[in-house]
């Protein structure tokens, strides 16, 4: 049952990123990047090898519609990849337990935190990535920022929304 509901937010999160967000570019600095919701939903227990493959796989899939070849995959991986240690450091709750990461469950700061540090370092690998260079700092440091904040935003909006079962 959980690798359904699974799929289900990934296909979701792969066509709402590859067909809307991706074309949604506020100020030419700020593009939502939702997708690395489905990379911070996953279980505190799940091991780094089956979430950095569920984050490759993702990454790739919007990379193919995206036309970006493994711009998303690299940052998802990499992302995929700190975020255990990354919640054992920015969460409030026993880590032994095992436990969805989201407002209810951690507390709204104790989710801020680890929420914008991985949506920011995830949207930091992205910019970087994409631009190759750092020509133009201010630009890049700018997208970065408008990333992290309206993908922030919108990551805090659907998990207070969320209906947990």
């Amino acid at each position: 049952m959980q690798y359904l509901i699974r799929i289900k937010w990934f296909i979701l999160l792969v066509l709402i990123q590859a067909l809307v967000l991706n074309h949604m570019h506020i100020s030419r600095f700020a593009t939502p990047l939702l997708y690395i919701y489905f990379i911070l939903k996953f279980n505190s227990d799940t091991n780094v090898k089956s979430s950095m493959t569920w984050s490759f796989a993702l990454g790739l899939a919007i990379d193919i519609l995206s036309n970006t070849p493994g711009l998303n995959a690299s940052a998802s991986v990499l992302t995929a990849f700190l975020r255990p240690w990354l919640l054992r450091t920015l969460a409030t709750r026993d880590m032994s337990e095992n436990f969805e990461p989201g407002i209810r469950i951690m507390g709204f700061s104790s989710f801020f935190r680890y929420t914008f540090v991985m949506i920011l370092l995830h949207a930091t690998a992205v910019n970087v990535i994409d631009a190759f260079s750092f020509v133009n700092f201010y630009t890049v440091l700018l997208q970065i920022l408008g990333d992290t904040l309206l993908t922030l935003t919108c990551v805090l909006c659907i998990d207070s929304v969320r209906r947990d079962k």
